[in-house]
């Protein structure tokens, strides 16, 4: 039977401007489950991402990770707790002036890996996102669609337990948008738990994967198989 990786009790931030941004939220995702979180901007999608790997904190209710309330983990620990997500955004926050290799390489860097251990992960991770030639490039050098490919790359080389992909095909053209569904699925077929909120109807319909609608904070559906429908 399946481990609920992630659980929101009655979730609930609001915004020192008197913004609810989510209302009362409950919610349970497995180990190794593949999530799309859909609704138009402004749904709560964003602030129930941050909450999940504790970039923001409830104001009312919890959220578990492992069983463990993550508002319970003291500041200090904070960012190992967090390696145990990768993230990627609509803009691909690569350093301008490091290689592809480089980007990469530089999360196993900050984790103290050795340079036998970094060069032998980063040649494989670029293997796995199709990016095997394109190591010595800099990120102007490449497409967009390859520098998304960049990211996830980056965003899964320690091996992280969820992947949170926060409209990660925005900036994308239908064949790199395809191309980076692929990858996500990929990634979650090694285990890796993923989330993905995304606008993009054609991607989630294509998913057939489990959908969670969020209308002004709260959850409006949630469909273990399903599409991306806005009427109840």
């Amino acid at each position: 039977m399946n481990m609920k990786l992630i659980n929101l009790e009655r979730v609930t931030k609001e915004y020192s401007d008197g913004f609810v941004a989510l209302n009362g939220v409950d919610c349970a995702i497995d180990q190794g489950e593949f999530v799309s979180l859909v609704g138009a901007s402004g749904a709560g999608k964003s602030t129930l991402l941050k909450m999940i790997y504790a970039d923001e904190f409830p104001t009312d209710g919890a959220v578990y990770f492992g069983g463990r309330d993550i508002a319970q983990t003291k500041r200090r620990l904070l960012p190992y707790f967090r390696r145990n997500f990768g993230t990627v955004f609509q803009d691909f926050k690569l350093l301008p002036q490091k290689t592809v290799f480089e980007n990469i390489a530089y999360t196993l860097e900050v984790h103290g890996k050795s340079d036998a251990q970094i060069y032998d992960e980063v040649n494989h991770i670029l293997r796995v996102v199709n990016m095997a030639d394109q190591g010595h490039k800099y990120p102007n050098q490449i497409s967009g669609g390859e520098q998304q490919r960049v990211s996830l790359a980056r965003a899964v080389i320690h091996r992280p337990r969820v992947l949170i992909a926060d409209e990660p095909t925005g900036n994308l053209d239908p064949i790199s948008t395809l191309e980076i569904v692929k990858l996500l699925l990929k990634i979650n077929s090694f285990g890796t738990t993923v989330i993905l909120a995304t606008h993009d109807k054609s991607i989630v319909d294509k998913l057939n994967r489990r959908v969670i609608l969020m209308s002004k904070g709260r959850i409006m559906r949630d469909d273990l198989r399903g599409k991306y429908i806005i009427s109840a």
